[in-house]
């Protein structure tokens, strides 16, 4: 699939929520679960959420603002957007998530992308692996 495909809008609600949560001053871990509005055709915020560790994340999914300690010491805490479309779903809304995806990390001006496929992936350690890449 393309990955210019564009099925589906961005919410300028959601928009100006990514972009103050980029630069929010909290440091606990944060999330942002967003979704598709079929009957919109838009991509919408469906839930924000303060202090949650990827774990508890993983359930608040269909069926993430994170700090990260560096090997060197240092903290940061990067934006990571974390693409999964809900298992099961019709391939008409797999394929409105998939080109969905490459307008909102444009509009977002987002960096740090990865893709799940099952939820139950989505841990600690595999949040550490993908995020060891940009050091």
């Amino acid at each position: 699939m393309s990955e210019s495909l564009v099925v589906c809008d961005v919410d300028e609600e959601l928009i100006e929520k990514l972009k103050a949560f980029r630069f929010r001053r909290q440091t606990n871990n944060a999330a942002i679960i967003m979704k598709i509005d079929k009957d919109r055709q838009m991509v919408i915020l469906e839930e924000e959420h303060e202090d949650i560790s990827p774990d508890d994340l993983k359930d608040e999914l269909p069926e993430r603002h994170y700090k990260y300690q560096h090997d060197d010491g240092r903290v940061s805490y990067p934006l990571c957007f974390i693409f999964s479309s809900p298992a099961g779903c019709k391939m008409e809304q797999q394929m409105m998530y998939a080109g969905s995806k490459h307008r909102l990390v444009k509009a977002a001006d987002l960096t740090k992308v990865f893709e799940i496929r099952n939820t139950e992936d989505l841990t600690e350690e595999w949040l550490r692996e993908k995020l060891g890449f940009f050091g």
